[in-house]
């Protein structure tokens, strides 16, 4: 682990067994998880030790006992942009995880229900990606009949 003033970087590799184990410190809510496409940003200042990716998955964590709050920015890389399920840990995340693969095409191994949740299922590319055609290619919507 890496850690800056805002946020610690977790590799990977770890990222499961570091937030298993920050869930028995105490860290008993995962209040957030997103994902962040940094394509048009990918010189930003990082700390040392820590490898620049296309994207990242951030988890903000609580203890309510302690009343802290931790932030972990997981970088994935564009050529396999998947990691770890919190789904075991913490089974309120499944949305979550589901929006940032719908959105920005993150895929979490050992997701129960690894499909979309805002687009229809057969919606081609993922719309927050930052090289998404947006304007080049028709839009995808279905008609709805009114039932009134």
């Amino acid at each position: 682990m890496v850690s800056d003033l805002d946020s610690t970087f977790v590799e990977r590799d770890s990222y499961f067994q570091t937030v298993a184990g920050l869930k028995e410190d105490g860290y008993n809510l995962l209040s957030d998880l997103c994902a962040v496409d940094y394509l048009d940003h990918i010189d930003r200042a990082l700390p040392e030790g820590v490898t620049r990716e296309r994207f990242e998955v951030v988890v903000s964590l609580t203890s309510m006992s302690m009343k802290k709050r931790l932030r972990l920015r997981v970088p994935l890389p564009e050529s396999d942009p998947e990691v770890d399920s919190l789904f075991p840990l913490y089974p309120g995340v499944e949305a979550m995880e589901r929006e940032a693969y719908d959105l920005l095409g993150i895929r979490f191994k050992g997701h129960p229900d690894p499909t979309r949740i805002l687009l229809p299922q057969d919606w081609e590319g993922h719309p927050l990606r930052k090289d998404y055609s947006v304007g080049r290619i028709p839009v995808q919507f279905k008609e709805v009949k009114r039932t009134r």
